[in-house]
């Protein structure tokens, strides 16, 4: 069972000529509403590749129509959320620009996201099969305390570090580390991660195998188009290659890959192969504009068929 501890938000997404900088204002013909939140976005990625029953959602959502509509969605992708609570705050909701070239910015306003609490997750939940997915979206605390329960009954961790915190220290990092299977980052995550805990690292490599060493665990660094890298506590290294393609909106790519691969470690599947699933998906999503909508479908990864 894959178990999704995180975020749900509301996108509104607006395509504009370039993202504006500090004190810029750029104008947009119309704008579109998308379902998002790390959390929500991983779960129905994994949802889709792994199949019906397979994914569970646990997070908190407004008492608004936003929340009634993130609810809808997930359980429109075969997402159970029976775990998700109603919260006093708004569900949360981010502000997206994308230019031209597919890249984009964006502003999160978490509200009942910052209320998802681990008291949450009812007792006997967590298990050997269990593998719960973690983002920094919700409390880091609570996400900590979800992460200790699986780990006490056996369970496996993912933990994707994103978005990294403003203030990102030593011993938040250690934490973190010490209750971790697969820690997933990008080239820039992975840089800041280990500088948080003293290394120096030349690239992302080097940090990623500082990484996996300290935490003794497997670090996944997702590199765009240059594909993915795997690095062992032991220093074994895997890579798989990012499909070739023209990006239309690259918003939620890292999600879909960190869906693909959960789903690929609750088969059981080798490393190599969640590693080359993940990068597929997230090339596969990238031709879609929107967080979810381009997620595809177990039949739509080549290295799947």
């Amino acid at each position: 069972m894959i178990l999704v501890f995180g975020s749900l938000n509301i996108d509104l997404v607006a395509a504009v000529p370039v993202i504006p900088g500090p004190g810029r204002t750029v104008l947009a013909p119309s704008y579109q509403t998308h379902f998002g939140g790390k959390g929500a976005n991983q779960a129905v990625a994994a949802a889709r590749i792994a199949g019906p029953g397979q994914v569970r959602m646990a997070g908190r959502i407004g008492r608004d129509g936003f929340g009634d509509r993130a609810i809808e969605n997930l359980r429109a992708n075969n997402v159970d959320a029976d775990l998700v609570v109603r919260s006093d705050e708004p569900t949360g909701c981010a502000f997206i620009t994308v230019d031209h070239a597919g890249e984009n910015a964006i502003t999160v306003a978490s509200g009942a996201n910052m209320t998802t609490s681990a008291g949450d997750l009812p007792a006997g939940l967590f298990g050997p099969d269990t593998v719960l997915v973690l983002q920094m979206e919700v409390p880091f605390a609570q996400a900590l305390e979800a992460a200790r329960r699986t780990r006490a009954e056996f369970g496996t961790v993912i933990w994707n570090l994103a978005p990294v915190p403003e203030q990102m220290t030593r011993d938040m990092v250690a934490a973190l580390l010490a209750v971790t299977d697969y820690l997933l980052v990008n080239e820039h995550e992975a840089m800041d991660a280990a500088a948080a805990i003293g290394f120096a690292p030349s690239d992302y490599e080097s940090a990623a195998a500082d990484l996996a060493r300290t935490g003794d665990l497997t670090c996944i660094v997702t590199a765009g188009a240059q594909g993915a890298l795997a690095v062992t506590a032991d220093d074994t290294r895997l890579r798989a290659p990012a499909p070739r393609i023209t990006p239309v909106d690259t918003t939620g790519a890292g999600d879909t890959f960190v869906g693909a691969f959960a789903a690929m470690l609750s088969e059981k599947a080798p490393l190599q192969t969640a590693l080359q699933v993940g990068c597929d998906a997230a090339a596969q999503k990238c031709l879609t504009r929107g967080a979810q909508a381009g997620m595809p479908m177990r039949a739509a990864i080549p290295s799947l068929a």
